[in-house]
């Protein structure tokens, strides 16, 4: 029995956050190398690429994180932790603001595609309580990021948004997301992507402010196009 007590309180040292499991650099190692084969092979498993960015992003959080810090919206989000859920949106609000802003437009992206803002998975295998509320707060805004940036679901669009969030945040699952999503794509699509839209997402990423260091959830009468001003997104080609 005190064994046991001893192993509980092992792992509650370790447990930072709920859920979380501890793991050693060799388990990350072979955790990203197994989700990266998988997301890869299959590009809408999100699961494995949820895997793939919380192993893969030891050096990329810390920097998104620091960069929140030291931005007054951005520093307010981390102390707050605002979530983006079907629990905490008002939804019937929201479809009620006028065409053209953010909280209509959002609404509109996510009925269109038939998407949920509940199916981001909570984080698991980042060893830093903070850090994991970053990768969480990532995921929660990239459907935002799709409404910026007025990218739909399909293979194209997911291309053209990792290559914006490639840019903006450094994350290796973002980078091999961009890199390796076109493989799918038709000749038509390619040609397209690159030589409109991906030299448009890579502007528009080194140009834009740190999209973390934005409060959406404050911003939503505020019309699309004032925020991808402000932000500093170009407009869609």
């Amino acid at each position: 029995a005190e064994e046991e007590e001893e192993v509980e309180e092992d792992e509650g040292w370790h447990r930072l956050y709920p859920g979380h499991i501890p793991t050693s650099p060799l388990q990350k190692a072979l955790l990203a190398a197994g989700s990266a084969v998988m997301a890869l092979w299959d590009p809408y498993r999100h699961d494995m690429v949820a895997v793939l960015g919380e192993t893969t992003g030891c050096l990329a959080l810390p920097n998104l994180r620091d960069k929140m810090k030291h931005h007054p919206e951005g520093y307010r989000i981390l102390q707050e932790r605002p979530r983006i859920r079907l629990s905490t949106l008002d939804m019937s609000r929201l479809r009620g603001l006028p065409d053209g802003s953010l909280g209509r437009e959002y609404v509109r992206f996510l009925e269109d595609n038939k998407v949920s803002p509940d199916t981001r998975m909570p984080p698991k295998f980042v060893d830093d309580e903070e850090l994991a509320y970053v990768i969480q707060r990532y995921r929660e805004v990239h459907d935002l990021m799709h409404t910026l940036l007025g990218m739909p679901t399909n293979m194209l669009g997911e291309v053209v948004v990792k290559w914006f969030e490639a840019v903006q945040t450094g994350l290796p699952m973002c980078v091999l997301g961009a890199a390796f999503g076109p493989v799918r794509l038709s000749t038509r699509k390619l040609q397209v992507l690159a030589t409109e839209l991906v030299p448009w997402a890579i502007r528009s990423g080194l140009n834009a402010s740190c999209v973390l260091n934005v409060y959406y959830e404050q911003r939503w009468e505020q019309p699309v196009e004032s925020l991808r001003e402000e932000i500093g997104i170009f407009p869609p080609p």
